[in-house]
């Protein structure tokens, strides 16, 4: 894929960063480069190829789901500055 300084400006601008003038041929560059890589590995024939959960086959071992800790809702509420029917009540950010 074949990228121009104009590509590498409208991506600066898309991204909010600011690329000085100097700079720009070797984002330019960097850019074409990492996009080659991509049309390098779409060319790769992946038909037979199974998809992978994780590299390793490693398995996620879970713990089982046991209430280890007493309810503390009265000791957290009893220094919030108001609360309403066992919830916190926190002020309005958004309009």
């Amino acid at each position: 894929m074949a990228l121009d300084k104009s590509d590498v400006d409208k991506i600066a601008h898309l991204a909010r960063i600011n690329i000085e003038e100097q700079d720009t041929q070797a984002y330019l560059q960097n850019i074409t480069s990492i996009l080659g890589l991509f049309d390098q590995m779409q060319e790769v024939d992946t038909t037979d190829v199974e998809p992978l959960a994780h590299p390793m086959d490693a398995i996620q071992r879970l713990r089982a789901d046991d209430i280890t800790e007493k309810n503390q809702r009265e000791l957290l509420q009893s220094v919030a500055p108001a609360i309403e029917d066992g919830l916190f009540l926190v002020p309005k950010v958004i309009d």
